[in-house]
């Protein structure tokens, strides 16, 4: 079979906020860049995040990035590497001034300096109070970034395959990866795009979750082919439930929200945070909101017919502020609540939003991998940024804003990375293998021959379920070991998927069993990851880990210090320390985590 070959420089597989931001290192550079998404990139799921960037401009009050790291240490409850981390809240500053000269439209404070607004976790002075750190554009942040930096790679010449689905990586006998495969989903034909260096940008996997924030394409297609690839994925048990998810909907309702001003409230109208955060209430990390809120409802305290949920009130603040600030969480609540929160609160429920775990890489975005005993051997030609990579600046919590700071750092740091690889290799390409294109094709032959299979819809539903029931805000011991099991009964249901329609042109039945086949994948290693660690870590809670003054909150430093490696050959477990040495600071040293 003739597959047509695309050559290029560089191949992104994502156009959201990473993707975007190292094409434009690399095309700027003069390099040949092909960016592949499998919607319009102004449509990527960047587009979705609300508040705001992190950066210590400190437009309003003192702020130092040194307090900005803290936080974010503070955040990941100790998992976060200290290196990426003070690597990220140090350039902070440069990549929002960047942005801006992209044409950014921040909103504006009245001396014309870019508006902050507060978030839950970010402190001023090493954790003395609440500081103004999320640089916002309303509450539309994501989708004024994408805008601002698709420009300006129309601008630089970026080549955009748009409604393309990349299939597999293409790796090389002695591992090198050389490209994907990419499925045009127009035509449904296979094609190879060749490259000397390719980083997959391709964003988070919510849709494991039965009740996701995230878009229907967060189908985690990058951790996916990795793992497929022999990549092993790192701390895949940590996953962030957002704690205002609109009620029923599941639709994001911004942390920004309570940054403004906004309290949540129980059935009798107590402003309860006050007992569970009491320096920081309604902007504790949101991991702590989260299980409050679960708390809140478990005990009896939800609002509405069925206690299942709790309102989020800014009925105090001015109208005026709600119009300027939050313009379109009101249009959210109206549509999806029902509620106008002017004069109504909005009902929310804690809702799966965020990755912390991926691809493992370190700050500089290339995918690092465990060989002879080191645990950051560089694959040579991947890289990875964004949700879907794991630098590990968010440990086992992410702290709010830091994923928009996350996407513009790294997706620069990774396009520089490869800019200076691939003006070190030859001019010419390395030769493809024979059978780079053969497991893709293997893939959708067996979907086009299979007869009496498993419906799509069904064992995507199945595996949402078993990841809601078994792996949620509370985890519980024999519910995850049965989640193990119930799991690879899913992945058995999903080898044997079937799709009715066997058509080439836009055929999404297709399009949504190969997302299925990347999305049980991340499921496996969730679950897997989940069940090996046997202590409460930040968004990682379990009954059965105990607070005791060694293990405060029934975090064990001691034997949990590290981070999990999922290997998907046999489902294997293994593990790597945590780098607690920043690059020139001082150790963030070890103590309870409390707000």
């Amino acid at each position: 079979m003739n597959i047509p070959v695309h050559k290029y420089d560089a191949v992104i597989v994502g156009a959201g906020g990473a993707g975007l931001r190292a094409a434009i290192q690399l095309s700027e550079a003069g390099l040949k860049t092909a960016v592949l998404s499998k919607v319009f990139p102004t449509r990527s799921h960047t587009v979705a995040a609300q508040g705001g960037v992190a950066a210590s401009l400190g437009n309003s009050e003192e702020d130092h990035w040194h307090w900005h790291m803290y936080d974010t240490v503070k955040g990941s409850d100790w998992l976060g590497d200290q290196d990426a981390i003070e690597f990220m809240c140090r350039k902070a500053n440069e990549v929002v001034v960047e942005l801006e000269h992209y044409g950014m439209p921040f909103d504006r404070l009245d001396n014309g300096k870019i508006y902050q607004r507060p978030f839950g976790g970010h402190m001023s002075n090493f954790g003395e109070r609440p500081v103004r750190r999320s640089c916002a554009a309303a509450d539309r942040t994501g989708h004024a970034m994408l805008h601002a930096m698709y420009q300006r790679n129309v601008k630089a010449n970026t080549q955009f395959f748009v409604e393309w689905m990349a299939l597999d990586l293409i790796r090389d006998v002695d591992g090198t990866v050389l490209g994907v495969t990419a499925l045009e989903m127009e035509t449904g034909e296979v094609h190879i795009f060749h490259a000397k260096a390719t980083l997959f940008a391709t964003g988070g996997a919510g849709r494991i979750f039965y009740s996701s924030t995230n878009a229907f394409i967060n189908t985690g297609d990058g951790v996916g082919m990795a793992a497929r690839a022999g990549i092993p994925l790192e701390d895949m048990e940590f996953w962030q439930f957002h704690p205002t998810g609109v009620a029923g909907a599941g639709v994001l309702i911004t942390e920004g929200v309570r940054g403004e001003g906004g309290i949540l409230r129980n059935s009798s109208g107590e402003r309860f945070m006050e007992r569970y955060a009491p320096n920081a209430k309604d902007l504790a990390s949101r991991d702590v909101v989260s299980r409050a809120m679960a708390t809140e409802i478990k005990e009896g305290r939800g609002c509405g017919p069925n206690k299942d949920f709790v309102l989020l009130d800014i009925t105090h603040l001015e109208p005026a502020t709600i119009m300027k600030r939050l313009p379109g969480i009101r249009e959210i609540a109206i549509q999806f609540a029902g509620v106008d929160p002017i004069k109504t609160p909005i009902p929310v429920v804690p809702t799966c939003h965020y990755q912390m775990g991926g691809i493992p890489t370190n700050y500089s975005g290339r995918v690092v991998v465990p060989q002879g005993g080191d645990y950051n051997v560089a694959v040579p030609g991947f890289y990875a940024a964004g949700e879907c990579a794991c630098a590990s600046v968010h440990g086992a919590n992410r702290l709010g804003t830091n994923s928009l700071l996350d996407l513009l750092v790294f997706g620069k740091s990774s396009g520089e990375t490869m800019v200076e690889d691939i003006k070190a290799m030859p001019a010419s390409h390395r030769e493809l293998p024979k059978d780079a294109a053969d497991v893709s094709l293997a893939r959708i032959a067996r979907l086009d021959s299979q007869k009496s299979g498993e419906n799509v819809h069904e064992a995507r539903l199945a595996m949402q379920r078993t990841m809601q029931d078994h792996a949620g805000v509370f985890r519980f011991k024999d519910m995850l070991a049965k989640g193990v099991e119930k799991i690879a009964e899913v992945e058995e249901r999903v080898k044997r998927t079937e799709i009715k329609d066997k058509s080439k042109v836009w055929n999404t039945a297709r399009t949504e069993a190969l997302e299925l086949e990347n999305l049980i994948e991340v499921a496996k290693a969730t679950m897997v990851s989940a069940n090996g660690r046997t202590e409460s870590r930040g968004a990682h809670v379990r009954d059965d880990a105990v607070d005791t003054p060694e293990h405060p909150d029934g975090r064990n430093d001691q034997e949990w210090l590290k981070h999990t490696l999922w290997h998907r050959d046999g489902n294997r477990l293994d593990y790597k320390p945590v780098n607690m040495k920043p690059l020139t600071v001082e150790t963030i040293a070890l103590k309870k985590r409390a707000y």
